[in-house]
């Protein structure tokens, strides 16, 4: 009795449709649902170190791995992010659908996904709950403070359809004279040296290959005004997503991070930003008059340069 390791992959991932899973959640469910033929596999090896369970489920998650792209040349609805670890999912919709669904209904969490992935309903993250998130790992993990910079507020005297190629997300200052000396950054000061540097950042709930290039240079547009411009996702699917987005980004210079919407301390930046020297202040400029929110952050990143100091409170307002 072998086990086919196949045919059990595909059978999880349509019994559970649009259900993402780690190589290892499905090696532990093979485990535990084909005890026989686990069994076999076992008594098949010529590894001693498979005589552990751990061993053995690591075993087939790695074999899940390396026979992925042969699986997804035979069954187009098996699909997998890129994100790393990868995870593993069955959905007949395209691209387009994926995005618009995502877009309209929100991303499902994933933890809830594999708790009790037969419930009907699953509580839904959107858009508005990845700006808190992606706030908390900035300020964490990269010492940026970033402020919500909410489209509603504008004036709209570009027209609506121009705001999402003007307007950022989010955006944000870095201070670069945290850890240094009372001496150094009153020279620094006194010399009118960069003190700061200025972030941007759009968010998606999902990248594929439908909206990855309208994403990109949706986002190359709003953060000329930046030293740097980062296009945040928290899930990107597709194998030529990424690759796409390499060549975007050593052409463009945007960067990319993978927000972790159920520990943002684990967030990744993918692909770094390249640092932008001359800035774009007629850009800045169009911010200011359309969108009251930007200017409170010209605000807050003056009274930085005039005080050397950064008031972290005024920064730690909800989105």
């Amino acid at each position: 009795m072998s086990l086919d390791l196949r045919k059990r992959v595909i059978e999880r991932l349509k019994s559970t449709p649009e259900v993402h899973y780690k190589a290892r959640d499905l090696a532990v469910w093979i485990f535990e649902n084909y005890p026989k033929e686990c069994a076999q596999k076992r008594a098949n090896s010529a590894n001693p170190l498979l005589q552990e369970d751990s061993a053995l489920i690591q075993q087939i998650a790695a074999e899940i791995g390396a026979h992925r792209p042969v699986w997804q040349s035979k069954y187009p609805a098996l699909k997998t992010t890129e994100s790393r670890p990868r995870r593993y999912y069955w959905s007949e919709k395209n691209d387009d659908q994926a995005v618009e669904q995502a877009e309209t209904e929100g991303l499902t969490s994933e933890l809830n996904q594999l708790a009790a992935p037969t419930q009907a309903a699953s509580p839904k993250i959107t858009e508005h709950d990845l700006y808190s998130l992606l706030k908390a790992y900035l300020v964490d993990a990269l010492t940026v403070y970033s402020l919500r910079i909410n489209e509603k507020r504008s004036s709209n005297k570009s027209g609506a359809g121009a705001n999402k190629w003007l307007h950022p997300d989010l955006v944000g200052i870095e201070d670069l004279t945290q850890s240094w000396s009372k001496q150094l950054k009153e020279l620094v000061g006194a010399a009118q040296d960069q003190r700061a540097r200025l972030w941007s950042f759009e968010v998606k709930l999902l990248l594929n290959r439908s909206n990855i290039r309208e994403s990109y240079f949706q986002t190359v547009s709003n953060s000329s005004w930046a030293n740097f411009g980062y296009l945040v996702a928290a899930t990107i699917e597709g194998d030529d997503t990424l690759k796409e987005l390499n060549v975007l980004a050593a052409a463009h210079g945007i960067g990319l991070i993978q927000l972790d919407v159920e520990t943002p301390t684990e967030s990744q930046i993918l692909i770094p930003a390249r640092e932008r020297n001359e800035l774009d202040w007629g850009t800045a400029n169009r911010l200011a008059e359309e969108n009251p929110d930007f200017i409170d952050f010209l605000e807050r990143v003056t009274r930085f340069h005039q005080t050397g100091k950064m008031i972290t409170i005024e920064w730690k307002q909800k989105s």
